[in-house]
């Protein structure tokens, strides 16, 4: 990978964030670590199915086309818990002072998961998105109340006891479930802090009531969302006891969501987990990007 500029970015508590500025081209904003994770902390993330090199990878695949400005956003705010103020409207503040950091009037943005709700809670806000793509997250019907009894079910076990297992990258297992056939959730105990769940409740408390569908005419620019289509993940009593399905969110809602101005890809056979390493992103990401981008 070629050398990075450095630069920093001040969120809205004040914390700072590196930023890693790679390639030339269309601004592209990517909330991942471009630095590969080592040691033990590799070695769980490969249990969980997750390629630590992830975000390198992702840098490395896309620079080529994108002035890509990578930034690990997650991995800040298990560093730095915004415990209260971690809400939609903060998230994308945080966002576009990434982009303003970085020098970027206009930028595409692609998350996955919770960081794929992040984009769409920024796009409702400016007008200075070029692309958006969500991954592992529907646009409509969003499991916004599933979440919030899987973040509180988090937080109440963190505050009671911070020991366990579960991937370290993660606050709980919505992220993390590479077979949730074969593991047993209701088993896991939460790794992280109090301060941590609480944080993603918070996010999710703010979005009660939120209406997604109602939103679609505020998003002005392009946009692509994809989803495997076996990411479904039943969570036990423990963790609030309902279903995520974000595969069937997605295929039912499909026809809606192209209505509206999304393109929508389905990887086949996919997980949560699978559909988030790049060997099956960077297909499906790259190629749109360029063909929306394409000066």
């Amino acid at each position: 990978m070629t050398e990075a500029e450095l630069t920093d970015a001040e969120l809205h508590d004040g914390s700072p964030i590196e930023l890693d500025i790679h390639g030339t081209g269309p601004t592209l904003l990517l909330p991942v670590d471009p630095r590969p994770a080592e040691g033990a902390k590799a070695d769980e993330l490969r249990r969980w199915g997750v390629d630590p090199a992830l975000g390198r990878s992702l840098v490395e695949g896309l620079s080529d086309t994108f002035r890509v400005v990578a930034f690990a956003y997650e991995g800040h705010v298990m560093e730095t818990p915004k415990a209260d103020t971690l809400t939609p409207a903060n998230v994308a503040a945080d966002l576009l002072a990434v982009a303003d950091a970085a020098g970027a009037d206009r930028f595409a943005y692609y998350g996955y998961s919770w960081l794929a709700l992040s984009g769409l809670q920024l796009a409702i806000r400016t007008d200075r998105l070029s692309a958006l793509v969500m991954g592992g997250f529907p646009p409509i019907g969003g499991p916004y109340a599933e979440m919030l009894r899987v973040t509180t079910a988090a937080h109440e076990m963190a505050a009671h006891k911070t020991s366990g297992a579960g991937p370290g990258t993660q606050s709980y297992p919505e992220q993390s479930a590479g077979d949730p056939d074969a593991y047993d959730w209701s088993a896991v105990e939460v790794s992280a802090t109090e301060a941590q769940t609480r944080q993603f409740v918070t996010l999710y408390e703010a979005l009660r009531g939120f209406d997604d569908r109602a939103a679609q005419t505020r998003i002005t620019c392009p946009r692509l969302c994809f989803a495997g289509s076996a990411d479904k993940i039943p969570y036990g009593e423990s963790w609030g006891g309902v279903t995520v399905d974000i595969a069937g969110a997605v295929m039912d809602q499909r026809a809606e969501l192209e209505a509206v101005g999304w393109d929508v890809r389905v990887l086949d056979g996919l997980d949560h987990t699978q559909a988030m390493q790049p060997a099956n992103v960077l297909p499906v990401l790259k190629p749109w990007l360029a063909s929306r981008l394409s000066p």
